[in-house]
């Protein structure tokens, strides 16, 4: 079926209407021109429904909706799509073609076509969020109205209807599904007229064929185009003349009608495959076993550096071992598979395609003792396709999306092979590693149901599958969930493999997350540095496995205040992961940011805009602008340009980040949470405060459904809304509000820790507003000796203590305790940051200063 939207009405003040007239095939090209197959160089006919399609969509119609061509397998629907495109390109300045018969290729197309469109959106992250960006922009005629969709083989009805974007531009649909008759209305494509089949087959045979013979055998083959296609490359490759052909036709429908065949194919159909098939292993019979293997992969492309030869550990048991360890063979094979169409062979995007139809006749021909070894076959090709190649390296990410079309159609869960079982759950941390934690928590669900059900709950790849499964669900917001999954599976993977099997390690290294994300610091750092003693014994001190469970220790020291050590090892692992060729991007941006936001804790704010400018760019670079780690980097790097004084430039940082962020995991998520927090804060400082309030009033709630009662980020949040209490004039609900903040944190980390210091600060200032001068005295004094003998006389924060320090006694008369603390404090001020800083400025001025908090990326 093909479907159209039609373009909105343009008319001008008169009332006339403007319409394209380009001529068919004219010069001029798309501006973006994206994954449309090759065009077939032997289309005929289809003039007229041609033109009336074009027709249609060009038609002037005030109500913009859904149209739709219909027809059975082999009728050329989608060769009929691909003519349209090519034919009246020049009408369009986008034409993107997508594969519509599961749902994780169009987010995948749709996504690519936001990069094309240079949206602030990557392919590789948030790939739904993605696909509605670009869907959006082709609504809003921005910056192409002239635009045309393909959704090729939508057999689902609702879901592609909801998804065809309602714009200014045009879709085609391809579909089998005759209910698109009740939903929207419908054009059929038949079989060719007579006459065009004629003149089909004299094209595509040439002199080897009469007007009258080519009259005879479409009559046998009921003008069905993919039947007339098939009989005539085995005319051309054979040299079989039409008689001899007409009657080994009429022998093979005899045959085929006496047995039980499917109904969802025509008979004609059946017999020209199965009579090319026998020319074909008559000529080259390892040509067949490769079209075999194909029927158990997807009818979308295949990449044709499937078809190479198989590593040893993967070629032991293969029938097709023997054909791809000759690549001179395996190219005879597929050119010759394309000589007698039974495969499309795209050399400009280096697939092969074979029809469904074909699929099914060749998966019904072959014995049902057989179809286990041949889908077989196909696991091992998908699986070795990948072998080599880290599924969370964004370099190989181009190579796991041409194949994940192939997962699901191939049976890829039915599998009890090793091989196959890693090879799927390669897809899965492929999936989740490029931001697409949705399809992966399809995937890894379906992975995990059906191989309980064959190996039993303690088998290797369930237990793997569920440590990949507690990942995914704590990248969607769900920490409690993954909490109790890995604890659970820890118990069980001990008792299974054992303390320092690989993959107990592995859920080691991801469980010290679930700690942090709980608030419990100290045993997180336990708990990693047993993990990064056990990790350098099993894979060495350079590992890039070693080097995450590194990575994860210093953030623990971040988190507890111990900056010196944190900043010592984060500096070791960032070294080597740079020097480290088998290192991911993903793994190197984390621990760059991770760099970046502890040099800034140290108080060295400058330092810290440049590490992170460096690290945003390499995320952009790398990964896209919209992958969730960029996202953390951008956040982390508004906070450093807000404390080195560049607010401005911080807060439209924040503002994108946020809104970015919120579209891609809604608010209550914890990376949306701390976007939150972070804009709130760039609002504050640029005197947005009563902005900055509303904000704040709608995150804290959030947070304590997100962390709980008595979690650090909670009672953070809650110094941040104190903080805009008493500047919007709510001070005894600030006073109260730090007051238990600070007892939390106390509690939670310690009386000198960072976050408890900056409650402390602001509760000083609180004190002060309700004229609790003495009080604000005392505790001032208290905070400034541990800001002191924590980070030095130097830090930023401490200078903070010490010039609101002033501010209180000068209030109480103290004049010159206060004179001898504020030139001892300006003049360390002016070194450490600058004359020209914001908090500078304003302690120069004798007034306050405040400071907030912000969640670091756990």
């Amino acid at each position: 079926m093909t479907s159209k939207l039609h373009s909105k009405a343009r008319s001008s003040g008169g009332g006339t209407v403007s319409v394209s007239h380009h001529s068919p095939d004219s010069a001029r090209v798309p501006a973006i021109w994206g994954r449309v197959p090759q065009r077939n160089n032997n289309f005929t006919g289809r003039a007229q429904l041609l033109r009336n399609l074009h027709e249609s969509l060009m038609s002037n119609v005030a109500a913009v909706v859904p149209h739709a061509l219909h027809g059975l397998g082999g009728v050329g629907k989608t060769v009929l799509a691909i003519e349209y495109a090519y034919r009246y390109r020049s009408e369009y300045d986008l034409v993107w073609y997508i594969p519509a018969d599961q749902p994780m290729l169009v987010k995948s197309s749709l996504a690519g076509l936001a990069r094309e469109l240079r949206l602030p959106i990557s392919a590789s992250a948030k790939v739904e969020e993605a696909a509605e960006a670009a869907l959006d922009a082709l609504r809003r005629g921005d910056p192409y109205e002239k635009w045309l969709l393909i959704f090729d083989n939508a057999d689902e009805v609702e879901e592609i209807n909801t998804i065809a974007p309602r714009g200014p531009g045009h879709v085609l649909i391809t579909s089998r599904n005759h209910s698109w008759q009740g939903v929207v209305p419908t054009v059929p494509v038949n079989v060719f007229p007579r006459e065009e089949s004629v003149e089909f087959l004299v094209k595509r045979v040439g002199q080897g064929i009469t007007e009258a013979e080519a009259n005879q055998l479409a009559e046998a083959l009921g003008d069905l185009p993919l039947a007339l296609e098939q009989a005539g490359a085995l005319q051309v490759e054979t040299g079989i003349s039409v008689e001899e052909y007409l009657r080994l036709l009429d022998e093979e429908t005899t045959r085929l009608l006496g047995t039980n065949k499917p109904t969802d194919y025509p008979l004609s159909m059946s017999a020209a495959w199965t009579l090319s098939v026998q020319q074909l292993t008559a000529r080259m019979p390892k040509a067949v076993e490769v079209l075999r293997c194909c029927a158990f992969l997807g009818p979308e492309p295949i990449p044709r550096d499937l078809f190479q030869r198989l590593p040893a550990d993967y070629a032991e048991g293969s029938k097709l071992a023997e054909i791809l360890a000759d690549p001179i063979l395996t190219s005879r094979v597929i050119r010759e598979l394309g000589r007698y169409a039974l495969v499309k062979i795209d050399s400009g995007n280096r697939t092969i395609q074979v029809h469904r139809l074909i699929q099914a006749l060749l998966r019904d021909d072959l014995p049902k003792t057989e179809h286990a070894a041949m889908r077989g076959e196909a696991h091992l090709l998908l699986a070795a396709a990948v072998a080599s190649f880290e599924p969370d390296d964004n370099a190989a990410w181009p190579r796991y999306a041409a194949l994940l079309g192939h997962v699901s159609p191939a049976g890829v869960h039915h599998s009890s092979d090793a091989r196959t079982r890693r090879f799927a759950l390669s897809i899965v941390r492929y999936l989740y590693s490029s931001g697409d934690f949705k399809s992966a928590q399809t995937l890894v669900e379906l992975f995990i149901a059906q191989w309980q059900a064959d190996s039993g709950p303690d088998d290797y790849s369930v237990l793997a599958a569920q440590r990949h499964q507690a990942i995914i669900i704590r990248e969607l917001g769900d920490i409690a969930g993954s909490f109790e999954l890995n604890q659970q599976l820890m118990n069980r993977m001990r008792d299974v493999l054992g303390e320092d099997h690989e993959e107990t390690l592995l859920l080691r290294n991801s469980h010290g997350a679930d700690l942090r994300f709980r608030g419990d610091f100290e045993p997180a750092l336990q708990h990693d540095l047993d993990s990064l003693g056990r990790h350098e014994t099993v894979f060495g001190p350079e590992h890039r496995r070693t080097l995450r469970a590194m990575n994860n220790l210093a953030l623990d020291y971040l988190l507890l205040g111990e900056y010196d050590k944190a900043s010592e090892l984060q500096t070791t692992t960032f070294e080597r992961q740079r020097a480290s060729a088998g290192v991911s991007s993903l793994n190197v941006l984390s621990s760059w940011n991770g760099l970046a936001r502890i040099t800034r804790l140290q108080g060295q704010y400058r330092e810290a805009c440049d590490l992170g400018e460096d690290a945003y760019e390499f995320g952009v670079e790398q990964l896209g602008p919209e992958h969730p780690w960029t996202l953390r980097v951008a956040k982390d790097l508004s906070i450093a340009k807000r404390r080195d004084g560049k607010v401005e430039e911080s807060l439209d940082l924040a503002r994108r980040t946020f809104d970015t962020q919120v579209r891609n995991t809604g608010m209550d998520h914890p990376d949306a949470l701390a976007a939150g927090l972070c804009l709130a804060n760039a609002q504050r400082a640029f005197g947005e405060v009563a902005e900055a309030l509303e904000l704040l009033e709608d995150l804290t709630p959030r947070f304590k459904k997100m962390y709980g009662d008595d979690h650090p980020f909670k009672y953070g949040c809650d110094t941040n809304l104190a903080l805009l209490l008493r500047i919007n004039g709510r001070t005894e609900e600030a006073v109260d509000l730090d007051r238990a903040a600070r007892e939390g944190l106390d509690r939670r980390l310690a009386r000198d820790h960072h976050f408890t210091l900056t409650c402390a600060i602001n509760l000083a200032s609180d004190l002060a507003a309700m004229n609790e001068h003495e009080q604000a005295i005392r505790l001032g004094e208290s905070t400034l000796g541990k800001l002191r003998a924590r980070f030095g006389m130097d830090h930023p924060l401490t200078l903070a203590g010490a010039a609101n320090l002033v501010v209180d006694l000068l209030q109480l008369g103290a004049q010159q305790e206060a004179d001898e603390l504020k030139t001892d404090t300006l003049q360390r001020y002016r070194r450490v940051l600058g004359r020209g800083h914001p908090d500078v400025i304003v302690a120069e001025q004798n007034k306050r200063l405040d400071f907030d908090f912000d969640p670091p990326v756990l």
